[in-house]
């Protein structure tokens, strides 16, 4: 890391002369305006010019075209997004005091919101706990951590340890800490995927383990498993379905480890039948059902849920009065939001056709591309097509432990929609 010993004043934005120590970067007046907002990068376009003395993954200073400082971050020349920022205080020092204070700030935000489910939950929540391109899961007694941004990855040794100090001073045994740097993003930054331990406190390799989330048991395998392992953000979800599951017919559609379905039975339904495209969900699914003695109340189903669907369709069938839709991302990008569109809407259309009047439909996405208000207009028009009205139960988003950053809506991605179709 370059360190620089030429001191540098700037003009904070209270007119203030304070010594600066980092290279700055000067940014555009349209970009000036995002980041007073709240918004947490700046775009490579967007910097007008930039102090040379520095090594991608070290520290810069943002400031207006008059000089004025406005937020920290790290830079890297690799990505798109060339500088994310970590602080706004221009009296901030990133040392491991300041390290430790983030931490704790945000494993003091999960005591608060979720202290019914601190055997699950999602500790560090990137950009939106102000350390971007970071996740960190808790399945248990391990950690499972995603870094994809070089300025977290030169800074993990630091960050790490300090996780595990703040959750110890809390009587809380950690594992070990696995890495599941197993994604094309961190080829953007510049980095190599991996995946492994990157501490182990105990002889037990096993990576797998089990969680307990609204009463049901799951296992977790967080090197095999989708993302870190599982899908923490759709807990209450999952409740809310459990709540309105009593004597219904449930199809749940891309039911990947069963959690749907399993809440669904203990939530009084009468009959089950779990789909997914995947074997190996599936057999995930069926470890889970096993585990909490449910086998025999869940049908499990291999089908493309678009071929299920219209296959309902065509036979008229409706003998399923609740349906769940919850789909895997259909777009990662902008450049293909109009076929994921296409993609939602037939299978929300086919589903409002199957439901008998009275019946349900639980519909999620969980891509941020797929904005809230074309998603909402996407079921519009699927309701139209398909010529029923909607009566809307409830409206919900990914779990509290995945906080919603306002003016940085990719902190926003997951919603959902209980219906009653009329």
């Amino acid at each position: 890391m370059v360190v620089l010993f030429k001191y540098i004043l700037f003009e904070s934005g209270e007119s203030m002369k304070t010594v600066r120590i980092y290279p700055k970067a000067t940014i555009t007046e349209k970009e000036e305006k995002r980041i007073r907002k709240g918004h947490p990068w700046v775009y490579k376009d967007e910097i007008v010019n930039i102090d040379k003395n520095y090594e991608n993954g070290d520290l810069v200073d943002v400031v207006s075209t008059k000089g004025k400082y406005l937020a920290t971050g790290f830079i890297n020349d690799n990505s798109k997004i060339e500088i994310r920022i970590i602080s706004r205080n221009i009296n901030d020092t990133f040392d491991v005091s300041f390290w430790r204070r983030r931490v704790e700030y945000a494993w003091n935000y999960r005591k608060s919101v979720m202290s019914e489910d601190l055997n699950n939950v999602r500790i560090i929540f990137g950009e939106a706990d102000f350390f971007p391109g970071l996740t960190v899961d808790k399945f248990n007694d391990c950690l499972v951590v995603q870094t994809l941004s070089l300025g977290i990855e030169k800074r993990k040794d630091i960050i790490f340890p300090l996780i595990l100090e703040t959750l110890s001073k809390d009587g809380i045994k950690i594992r070990g800490i696995f890495e599941r740097n197993d994604v094309k993003i961190r080829e953007l930054e510049g980095l190599e995927e991996n995946v492994g331990w990157y501490v182990l406190n105990s002889e037990d390799e096993s990576v797998t383990t089990t969680i307990v989330e609204n009463g049901l048991k799951y296992i977790v395998d967080f090197q095999n498993g989708q993302k870190t392992g599982f899908f923490l953000d759709q807990k209450y979800n999952r409740r809310a379905v459990r709540e309105i599951a009593k004597d219904k017919c449930v199809l749940d559609c891309c039911t990947h480890t069963g959690s749907f379905a399993m809440n669904a039975i203990l939530g009084g339904a009468k009959k089950v039948v779990a789909v997914d495209i995947s074997k190996q969900a599936l057999d995930i699914a069926r470890k889970n059902l096993e585990e909490n003695n449910l086998e025999e109340k869940v049908e499990l189903k291999q089908a493309d849920v678009f071929d299920l669907l219209k296959e309902l369709d065509d036979k008229n069938d409706h003998s399923f009065d609740m349906i769940i839709l919850d789909p895997p991302a259909f777009t990662k990008s902008k450049d293909t939001v109009k076929s994921a569109y296409r993609g939602y809407k037939e299978i929300n259309y086919r589903a409002m056709k199957i439901l008998p009047r009275g019946g349900y439909l639980v519909t999620a996405s969980c891509s941020h591309f797929m904005k809230d208000k074309l998603f909402v207009q996407m079921l519009e028009e699927a309701a139209m097509d398909a010529n029923v009205m909607l009566r809307e139960i409830e409206v919900r988003k990914q779990a509290k432990d995945h906080p919603i950053l306002w003016n940085a809506d990719e902190t926003s991605y997951l919603k959902l929609y209980i219906f009653q179709v009329v």
